[in-house]
């Protein structure tokens, strides 16, 4: 077995394991995992004895809680150049696992949230289970939903996505695959027994089997907020601007829509409207890595404004829960602010 910072890959039979080994931190990724992930996956997608990649982590409290963005935080503080690497080696790795040749199989046991999502609901084998609590809560810390949210999120149904991009709020096993988020739900209890039964797949065993493989682990997913309100997401998101989306959710007289339009108005309104912006240009774009490319420059200028350090002290450093916005008010974030977010930066991609 091999180890590398906080992330260990070992081989068992046919399978390639990807283990995140930072529990104390909820397996946050820094750079050095993400660059020994990239180089694992282009190990592994070359070596005709891996039938397929395994995705998990260490501890009993989830996948990833995200990128470690109290480093970026203090990377951007002291205006070091340093603070984008990690989102410029982080987006392309989401893309490398879109695209990836052999079967890419996440475990979201527990939390998955933020980074952890883009490193989880890009592959093409996604298993929750009843522990699952996953959510983009970036809103929450004067950021947006990055890793290719804004590709997955306008590809729910309805406007599920939406509300789920701009409420951050976190969801369980069946609200992530009525969102397109995740395939299967398996007892975290057998999850043990699906790596066996992945591992003694034979080397070359085609993609089907392995896809088959998970699904005979699955069981019904029931329940969950997405699907019962549905209709009232659908007409109170559809609209372009977050303050209509406000204006039509205190309209409503039902105890679900008074407890998102609570929820909205804790976050950000420039990262409100932000994520609006990017949520609707992600919907009508033609690839991943477009929308990617559109993060990494929003997330570049993020870097040079008030509310993510803000949003962050209040979350991770002081842990107050109290941020002060800056703009405080919808109203007061023009629209010519949030163009600025969308101007071309250095590309991730040789094509968009």
């Amino acid at each position: 077995m091999e180890r590398h910072e906080d992330i260990r890959f070992e081989r068992r039979g046919s399978a390639a394991i990807v283990r995140l080994d930072r529990p104390r931190a909820l397996n946050s990724l820094t750079l050095p995992m993400v660059r020994a992930m990239k180089d694992a996956l282009a190990l592994y997608a070359g070596d005709a004895s891996v039938t397929c990649v395994v995705l998990t982590g260490e501890g009993e409290r989830g996948l990833c809680a995200g990128g470690d963005v109290r480093i970026i935080h203090d990377l951007g503080r002291r205006g070091d150049p340093e603070a984008l690497r990690f989102w410029r080696e982080e987006f392309p790795l989401n893309a490398a696992i879109a695209r990836y040749p052999k079967p890419y199989v996440a475990l979201m046991d527990g939390i998955t949230m933020g980074g952890g999502v883009g490193i989880a609901a890009h592959g093409s084998v996604r298993i929750v289970t009843e522990r699952t609590r996953l959510a983009m809560p970036e809103t929450g810390i004067g950021y947006f939903p990055d890793v290719g949210a804004t590709w997955l999120l306008p590809r729910a149904p309805g406007e599920a996505g939406t509300w789920m991009g701009l409420t951050g709020n976190e969801v369980g096993a069946a609200d992530a695959i009525h969102a397109g988020l995740a395939d299967h739900l398996v007892p975290s209890a057998r999850l043990a027994d699906l790596m066996e039964a992945l591992a003694a797949l034979p080397a070359g065993a085609a993609r089907e089997r392995v896809v088959a493989t998970a699904a005979g682990f699955a069981m019904p997913a029931e329940g969950g907020v997405l699907a019962a309100n549905g209709a009232l997401i659908d007409r109170t998101f559809r609209f372009d601007a977050v303050a209509q989306i406000v204006a039509a959710l205190e309209a409503e007289h039902d105890p679900f829509a008074a407890e998102t339009l609570a929820v909205l108005r804790r976050r950000s309104p420039t990262s409100l409207k932000l994520a609006l912006r990017l949520l609707r240009l992600g919907r009508a774009s033609r690839s991943l890595e477009a929308c990617l490319e559109r993060e990494f420059a929003a997330a570049a200028h993020v870097l040079t404004q008030h509310d993510f350090y803000e949003g962050v002290r209040a979350a991770l450093v002081d842990k107050d829960r109290d941020p002060k916005w800056s703009p405080a008010s919808l109203d007061a974030v023009p629209d010519a602010a949030i163009e600025a977010y969308l101007a071309e930066s250095e590309p991730l991609f040789r094509t968009r």
